[in-house]
């Protein structure tokens, strides 16, 4: 079903290559859409980390090139395929990548010159995206545009990795390594949760200066001495509870595994690159301290971005200067390397 002529064709940004530019082009939609399947106008995507890892090949060599990328987004829903009925034509939606409700559908097939283009359950980097039914969430109409595509990952992850995976109380003590787009999103968190104190740790002041403005109680340029001397006189004698690592960098989850107390918690959001293993004593590990990896936060969309939104509308948190730069799809790579050089503080988004 659907409330317009669909398009045959779109704009997307593709990855051709590792640690190559993405390429804006045309690419062939696909003529009708298989069981599960929903046709989402995308407005507004966010950049986030993992597509840098993505374009670097931190997890290895990527298989499946060439192939659409993003996974944070936020549209309208043009049509939908068989089976579809949590969403409908004209429904705003949230794009995320954890599942939600309804069908995991078969992966879009689209073509690039001549050729099959691969792309997974969701993709952002596209004006016009075949998305599986449970990548994408209804949301109120009056949803702001920006605002929903943050939902896709940027609060969701932060505020799980809190809740789910740090499971922070109120009264603990949480350092957060790094204050990118998630980072930021987990300092709010642990303020929604009377964490004390909150350290912030990053290489950037303009980071750090908007970790404090979103409830960081200390912010700490590592780049500045050494961070551990640092994080100890931040804590004051206080016992380190959480450490959070957004990083992936191995130096660094060691630092957070040393500085934690011996029931204390090490959550690791960032992903190393392949083949940068840790190394640590495990001994502690069999008498309460935790090492885990977050993926996504654990959320659950379909139940958590309700929620949040509710925490939003009623000024629990805010996202006024949480956008740093905007850039059109035609300047994606501009956005990209904004991100790379530290020159935005928060999330950089896309307008399609």
């Amino acid at each position: 079903m659907s409330i317009a002529k669909r398009p045959s064709s779109t704009q997307a940004a593709i990855l051709v290559a590792q640690n190559q530019p993405l390429l804006i082009d045309t690419i062939e939609l696909p003529e009708q859409l298989e069981v599960g399947q929903v046709l989402v106008e995308v407005e507004v995507s966010g950049i986030c980390g993992s597509q840098l890892g993505e374009i670097d090949g931190v997890k290895g060599p990527d298989r499946y090139l060439p192939h659409l990328m993003g996974h944070e987004g936020f549209g309208r829903v043009l049509e939908v395929g068989p089976g579809v009925k949590h969403v409908q034509p004209g429904n705003s939606v949230v794009l995320h990548w954890r599942p939600g409700a309804g069908i995991q559908a078969d992966p879009p097939k689209y073509f690039w010159r001549g050729q099959p283009l691969n792309a997974g359950w969701v993709t952002t980097f596209n004006r016009h995206a075949v998305v599986s039914e449970n990548r994408c969430t209804k949301v109120p109409a009056n949803t702001d545009p920006e605002a929903g595509a943050l939902f896709g990952c940027a609060i969701t992850t932060g505020f799980g990795v809190v809740e789910n995976n740090a499971k922070l109380k109120m009264g603990e003590a949480v350092v957060v390594f790094g204050a990118g787009g998630v980072g930021l999103n987990i300092i709010q968190a642990a303020g929604l949760v009377s964490a004390t104190p909150i350290i912030a740790v990053d290489l950037h002041d303009n980071r750090l200066k908007l970790a404090r403005q979103l409830g960081a109680s200390h912010a700490i340029n590592s780049s500045q001495g050494d961070a551990e001397t640092l994080i100890q006189e931040a804590l004051a004698g206080q016992p380190l509870d959480v450490f959070i690592d957004n990083t992936g960098v191995p130096a660094l989850i060691e630092l957070g595994y040393r500085l934690t107390h011996s029931q204390g918690r090490v959550i690791l959001v960032g992903v190393p690159r392949f083949g940068n293993n840790l190394n640590l004593y495990s001994l502690p590990l069999h008498f309460g301290k935790l090492l885990s990896g977050s993926h996504g936060g654990e959320c659950q969309p379909d139940l958590d971005i309700p929620r949040y939104l509710r925490l939003l509308e009623r000024r629990s948190f805010q996202l006024d200067n949480f956008v740093s730069a905007r850039f059109p799809l035609e300047q994606i790579n501009d956005g990209i390397a904004a991100m790379r050089d530290g020159a935005t503080a928060g999330r950089v988004m896309i307008t399609l």
